[in-house]
């Protein structure tokens, strides 16, 4: 079947005439409206529409830098434009335009997909059930509807050797623009909570918790660059850059739970470096107690020397996290329902209203096993953990094909990176609220995109296919429906 005209117009390199003549007919609205420069932009549209045809992970990737980094409220120079929706519904588009009238997007479906898909399935099945269902659907239209499609676009776009490239410069990118703000913030005393702690004031990023959060995951990315040999001295400068601005950027928050990140997230890459484990366990109490000390924990207001016993902070987790126990015991199929831990927090509390306020669950293990009951925390722990063996599978294979002519490095070093993003994600993750938002589901997207490429790239030896087919299930090894059968590499990725 031939494809529709519109679609060789805007892919033809050869059209610009045709493309020139569409912009002249947009902007003649300007010639008859009193304001005609507010109309001119209408010009822009059909290379507009030319751009986001020929390059589809680049709109999905921007939509993913501004949803997670929350560029647009760093930034609020940025907000008038309304990136976020304008990628979002770009990248719906270009993602049904692909799958359905070109089919130039490869559908597949793989293992981790269905964990996933479970996962995301009964926290949509708990919304009929929660406490107040209105509430858990918006809270799903807003949100996690957006997380669900978008984990399915990354993993199906991001298939080529220059995506993940890109992925990984502008995750540091990002996170650096992030950085710098902060570092700027705390230099000059604004957004600063409980007087020592920085913060980025109206925006998302408010809580120093959440804000190290966001920096520990491009810290991944900017160590992977550091210590990969092979991606170029360009690169390995940008991630030492990177290090220090993350590194500094989590001590200016005080967040305990950030500075045990940053020195698990060293740790991963000391695995790969430093044989001795007793040598590397040795190395990283005494970085942490650096960090601590350097970050001041002992002077802030709330968990600092000054108080005695359990202090404030930490006791409002821990009534939090004894709410979040009772929620799941008393709904242990499927909890109280999406964003709905605050609304039902006096209905479970163990403690009185004057003896305390209410808290987030600051956990992510409790925040899904009481809105999602027991069976979606165990949901939720098996997606963790198919999604750590997937990538460890994938780094394995890549240290394998060390010194081959078909090894790239520049894929080691997302690997490692996002191997070690999902590990500091866990140990951050422990202490904030971060279940349902984009941080582990982005890190997903991509491991389903390494474990694709590698299948088509890398031939995998047979006990990589051995353990395939029994995590699968059944005596065949399917990487995935829709996927052509492993063949061998055509000559080097970086000619990719």
């Amino acid at each position: 079947m031939q494809l529709p005209n519109i679609e060789r117009l805007f892919i033809n390199r050869y059209q610009t005439v045709t493309v020139a003549a569409y912009c002249a007919l947009a902007a003649l609205p300007s010639l008859i409206f009193p304001h005609p420069i507010a109309l001119l932009p209408l010009a822009v549209i059909p290379l507009g529409l030319m751009f986001i045809l020929r390059k589809p992970f680049v709109v999905c990737l921007t939509f993913i830098l501004f949803s997670f980094f929350r560029l647009h409220e760093v930034f609020p120079q940025l907000d008038p434009i309304k990136i976020p929706l304008l990628t979002a519904l770009g990248s719906y588009f270009v993602l049904a335009w692909h799958i359905i009238l070109t089919q130039k997007v490869q559908v597949y479906w793989r293992h981790e997909h269905t964990i996933f898909a479970r996962f995301f399935g009964w926290v949509v099945i708990g919304i009929a059930f929660s406490s107040y269902p209105p509430s858990a659907f918006s809270s799903f239209t807003s949100v996690y509807m957006k997380i669900g499609i978008m984990v399915l676009a990354i993993s199906w776009l991001m298939t080529e050797h220059w995506h993940f490239k890109l992925a990984h410069f502008l995750i540091i990118c990002s996170g650096l623009a992030v950085g710098g703000v902060t570092l700027y913030n705390n230099a000059n005393g604004i957004g600063m909570v409980e007087e020592t702690r920085v913060t980025i004031p109206g925006t998302s990023l408010g809580d120093p918790n959440d804000l190290s959060l966001v920096l520990s995951f491009p810290m991944s990315y900017a160590v992977a660059f550091a210590t990969t040999r092979g991606t170029g001295k360009i690169r390995t400068l940008l991630g030492l850059i990177g290090v220090v601005v993350f590194v500094s950027s989590i001590i200016a928050t005080q967040s305990r739970g950030g500075l045990l990140a940053t020195v698990a997230v060293f740790g991963i890459f000391g695995l790969r470096i430093i044989k001795s484990k007793l040598l590397l366990i040795s190395i990283g109490s005494f970085a942490l107690m650096i960090l601590v000390a350097a970050a001041g924990i002992s002077d802030r207001k709330s968990g600092g020397a000054a108080e005695d016993g359990v202090d404030e902070s930490a006791m409002g987790r821990i009534h939090a996290w004894e709410a979040a126990f009772n929620m799941a015991l008393r709904n242990p199929m499927t909890g109280v329902g999406l964003s709905l831990f605050l609304d039902n927090y006096w209905d479970y509390a163990t403690h009185s209203r004057a003896e305390g306020q209410a808290h987030v669950t600051h956990s992510t293990w409790f925040q899904v096993m009481s809105e999602s009951g027991f069976v979606g925390f165990g949901l939720f722990g098996f997606m963790i953990f198919t999604i750590f063996m997937s990538i460890l599978s994938s780094l394995r294979r890549l240290d394998r094909n060390k010194g081959s002519p078909e090894y790239d490095p520049h894929m080691t070093a997302i690997a490692v990176g996002t191997y070690a993003g999902l590990v500091g994600f866990c140990v951050s993750g422990t202490f904030l609220s971060q279940g349902f938002l984009w941080p582990v589901y982005i890190i997903t997207s991509i491991s389903i995109a390494i474990a694709n490429y590698m299948d088509n790239h890398y031939p995998p030896e047979k006990a990589d296919l051995q353990k395939t087919s029994i995590v699968n299930g059944s005596g065949e090894t399917r990487h995935g429906k829709g996927l052509p059968n492993v063949r061998q590499p055509k000559g080097s990725n970086k000619k990719q």
